[in-house]
């Protein structure tokens, strides 16, 4: 008898190949004449580019979404978003439980490396919540952003509401109401707070959410005392996440004060919204009520660490994640006043998380430098808006200052290979330390001391 041939797969290259075939599968339908506005198929580059930043939820796009194309290419694009938010891994075990089938524990090992979770139980739960979750959220913001563009657009107000309340969440930044993203929306109060806080209700992180419903449940009992007994994830995501809005929208307001380009000419109010805005929509949304190319270079260096560090853990965000940057910036603390122990919150951080975050923020490092020094070799753009690409590629973001539509070809494939990296690398190497082998090597090397620093 013939032995059959098997590909055995591990879960990270489950996950990654999950994308890459995710992308492909987008760009093809993107490529055909119906998903164009004109009927005119796009060039294939751009098919797959748009494919690509769909499914990583970046937002940069070649083409503007709202004039190439037609209804059917924008359907495609917004379910290749909501598959790119949700994960893949989620959409397929929700399919699978609506159709009554077992989750079976290959299964249940792909759902944990997907969400980085710390046990195999309650799977099934946490998928219907995660589901649940998402499209209650969504849908509220759809309802509410149609009381802005029906009356602006009429029925079509409907599908546009849809759309952009679902890339808000996702964290993905495209939108079909114009070629300069949510510029013209940059005075109206409601399209800006519902957009913000659709951005940070998909970055903040599932867990997070349950944990906060969960402490709400006691607030009538234990009245604000109950906070404290949330998780430590929690309470460092809750934390950074606010620590970076507030600082974001004082160094966006200060620098951009008295720029006639961007926020000169506006009221206090407005200008407080507007600088609000920015810094919620560089943790990774990718929307722009400003024009990225007119920020003075300290905002711009300022939305460049912010990009960077982007949202939180188990959540519609990229970057390198906020309880990521805290732990490393707390267990360099502790190095330097020659503590053996990291703590924060009163609790001790474990050596394999540090381990985990230099592990993410090295690889997202190397991804970024890699990326920027290709992009700068092609390309005569300033140095400042390649890194601003690179880093809204790397950490699928979505903001450009104007750069993406320039891209020439091998631009283009440079940026679609960051935005990859950048959304499954991260994924990657969390997977890959998870699971703590045991070390079977009896004899180990001889430690020898080392100059750092």
């Amino acid at each position: 008898m013939k032995k059959r041939f098997r590909i055995d797969l591990s879960t990270t290259q489950t996950i990654m190949l999950s994308f890459l075939l995710a992308i492909l599968a987008g760009s093809f339908f993107l490529a055909l004449p119906g998903s164009s506005a004109d009927g005119q198929a796009v060039p294939y580059v751009d098919a797959l580019f748009t494919a690509a930043t769909s499914i990583c939820v970046t937002g940069l796009v070649t083409l503007p979404t709202v004039t190439t194309w037609s209804v059917f290419g924008q359907i495609v694009i917004l379910i290749l978003i909501q598959i790119g938010g949700l994960g893949i891994i989620t959409i397929m075990s929700g399919l699978m439980i609506s159709l009554h089938r077992r989750i079976g524990m290959r299964d249940r090992q792909l759902i944990q490396d997907a969400f980085n979770l710390n046990t195999l139980s309650g799977m099934v739960k946490f998928i219907k919540k995660v589901l649940l979750g998402t499209f209650m959220v969504e849908g509220v913001g759809a309802l509410l952003y149609m009381t802005v563009f029906i009356p602006q657009y009429g029925l079509h107000g409907i599908w546009i509401s849809l759309f952009n309340a679902v890339s808000a969440f996702c964290n993905a930044g495209m939108d079909i109401l114009s070629e300069n993203s949510l510029c013209e929306y940059v005075h109206n109060p409601l399209v800006n707070t519902v957009t913000a806080l659709l951005i940070i209700m998909g970055g903040i992180g599932y867990i997070v959410w349950w944990d906060v419903v969960r402490v709400c449940k006691n607030l009538k009992k234990q009245g604000l005392k109950c906070f404290r007994t949330l998780t430590l994830h929690s309470k460092i995501a809750l934390f950074i996440t606010a620590l970076l809005l507030l600082s974001g929208t004082a160094a966006f307001f200060v620098f951009e004060y008295d720029n006639p380009l961007t926020l000169g000419s506006y009221s206090l109010p407005e200008k407080i919204q507007a600088a609000f805005f920015q810094s919620v929509t560089t943790r990774t949304a990718g929307f722009a009520t400003v024009p990225q190319q007119n920020l003075t270079n300290a905002s711009a260096f300022i939305s460049i660490l912010l990009m960077f560090i982007g949202g939180s853990p188990v959540g519609t965000a990229g970057g390198i994640k906020t309880v990521t940057i805290a732990v490393l910036f707390v267990a360099a603390f502790a190095t330097i006043k020659n503590k053996e122990d990291t703590v924060l919150f009163q609790r001790r951080i474990s050596k394999q998380a540090i381990n985990k975050a230099v592990a993410v923020v090295c690889t997202s490092f190397l991804i970024l430098f890699a990326s920027t020094v290709l992009l700068a070799a092609i390309t005569d753009a300033a140095a400042l808006d390649i890194v601003y690409e690179t880093v809204s590629a790397t950490a699928t973001v979505g903001l450009t200052r104007d750069l993406t539509p320039k891209l020439n070809m091998m631009g283009k494939i440079i940026i679609i290979i960051t935005m990859y990296l950048g959304r499954v690398g991260p994924i990657s190497l969390m997977v890959a330390f998870h699971t703590r082998k045991e070390d079977r090597h009896m004899i180990k090397n001889p430690t020898e001391e080392i100059s750092v620093g």
